[in-house]
């Protein structure tokens, strides 16, 4: 289905997963008859149990090919130890608790996972330095390498193609035709940012995502072993 028929999505209830890797929701989308936008990436988001960028405590992940979503996982996520105490501020913005992910893989272990259903993609969130952030951060507390990913920012490209009070999420959706979603549900913040940049590749004529990137003066950030290979060389 194409981002204009998601307006009325409701993500239910996220299950917890267990280490046979039940709670992973996946879900495809049929076609649409709406003219398809040369797009393919993964929007990701986060939801963190507290201030520390390795505390993820959920993850929602849609793949879109040319524009339109094609899959869809979410999944609980137990924070390494040292990072997993749930801050009531944490818990009042997205009503995750500890018991929700008692029974959830670890960051380490569930990372694999995260990795296939990305498959080389580049990643897309809203806000993206945090969502990278929280990979760099997950990967360091668990002393396992950090996956080389290439990103770009939903809220970057969003400010410079809407006029708007704010570039909130919930806000810029709106602009894309995205409304009525459960923010700060991992799964639903992901498919709004992924709403957003279709919606602003068809408003700018975006052959892909670096012709987005170029057209909307947002750049294509890198993590991971990758981003060594886009640093400038230091003179000398």
């Amino acid at each position: 289905m194409c981002f204009c028929g998601l307006e009325t999505l409701q993500p239910a209830k996220i299950d917890k997963p267990g280490a046979d890797g039940s709670g992973i929701r996946p879900h495809v989308r049929g076609p649409c008859d709406h003219e398809r936008v040369p797009l393919d990436f993964t929007a990701i988001d986060f939801e963190t149990a507290n201030s520390s960028s390795a505390s993820a405590c959920s993850v929602g992940l849609v793949k879109v090919r040319d524009g339109v979503v094609v899959d869809e996982a979410s999944w609980f996520i137990r924070p390494p130890v040292g990072h997993d105490f749930f801050n009531e501020w944490n818990t009042r913005i997205h009503g995750i608790v500890a018991a929700d992910v008692a029974d959830a893989l670890l960051w380490s272990e569930q990372l694999a996972d995260l990795v296939a259903f990305a498959d080389g993609d580049h990643l897309v969130a809203h806000n993206a330095g945090f969502d990278m952030g929280v990979i760099s951060g997950g990967c360091a507390a668990s002393f396992v390498e950090t996956p080389s990913f290439s990103y770009a920012c939903s809220l970057q490209v969003a400010r410079k193609t809407y006029h708007l009070d704010s570039y909130r999420l919930p806000v810029a959706a709106m602009a894309a035709g995205f409304e009525d979603f459960a923010h700060h549900d991992a799964l639903a913040d992901a498919q709004a940012c992924a709403a957003i940049m279709v919606h602003a590749a068809r408003r700018h004529e975006a052959s892909d995502l670096a012709h987005l990137a170029q057209i909307t003066s947002t750049r294509i950030g890198h993590i991971g072993a990758v981003a060594a290979e886009y640093r400038p060389l230091a003179l000398g």
